[in-house]
């Protein structure tokens, strides 16, 4: 049988410990809370840039695989009948 003293000072120092952990995730939100704006200032505009570039590397390769591949003929798909038993 488990003393009952010992089962409560471990779960304190569990309460105390997810105490600690709640404290450092509430400051850690109100750290980026004051940091999201100024990161939404700045992803806007690189948002801009980069969708452009995206754009312009996904034309220009399909432009190439387009010039690169010869246009074959596709197999005809083959049709297997179910067996039952």
């Amino acid at each position: 049988m488990k003393d009952i003293h010992e089962v409560l000072r471990r779960k304190q120092a569990q309460y105390a410990q997810l105490g600690k952990q709640i404290e450092m995730l509430q400051q850690a939100a109100e750290k980026l809370r004051e940091v999201a704006p100024l990161l939404a200032e700045v992803d806007a505009e690189d948002d801009a840039v980069v969708l452009a570039d995206v754009e312009e590397e996904n034309s220009n390769a399909m432009a190439a695989k387009a010039s690169a591949q010869p246009t074959a003929p596709s197999p005809k798909p083959t049709r297997t009948t179910p067996r039952w038993p």
